[in-house]
């Protein structure tokens, strides 16, 4: 049997959270919505980091046009708090002609409950 190490205070700390969630994107403007992604702004990057997230990803579900989204972010707080950021508010009114939105543009977000994950 292998043991392996107990984790310390420092690694537990480091634990990021996976946000799972769910947006839909008008029928005829999925290949828009992938090419301002694949251009994402170098200030939008700094921004999404300088927020906590990491390794964000993004699907498409060609059949329903819902995209799924995953990201880890370091805390809920200082995640939350990116939604009064300009560069995530232009981003926001960027996108919106693209996506469903609420009316400050932000996307609709309809968070999803993981229910299984393997590292």
């Amino acid at each position: 049997m292998i043991q392996l190490p107990e984790r310390s205070g420092c690694q537990e700390r480091n634990k990021m959270i996976r946000k799972i969630f769910k947006m839909k994107v008008y029928p005829g403007m999925e290949k828009e919505y992938e090419e301002r992604h694949q251009a994402l702004w170098p200030e939008m990057k700094q921004m999404i980091h300088a927020y906590g997230g990491r390794n964000y990803t993004i699907a498409l579900d060609p059949e329903t046009d819902v995209l799924y989204a995953q990201i880890e972010i370091e805390d809920e707080k200082k995640w939350s708090s990116s939604t009064e950021d300009p560069i995530n508010r232009k981003w926001w009114d960027y996108m919106a002609d693209l996506m469903e939105t609420n009316p400050d543009n932000s996307p609709v977000c309809v968070e999803l409950e993981e229910v299984f994950h393997l590292d």
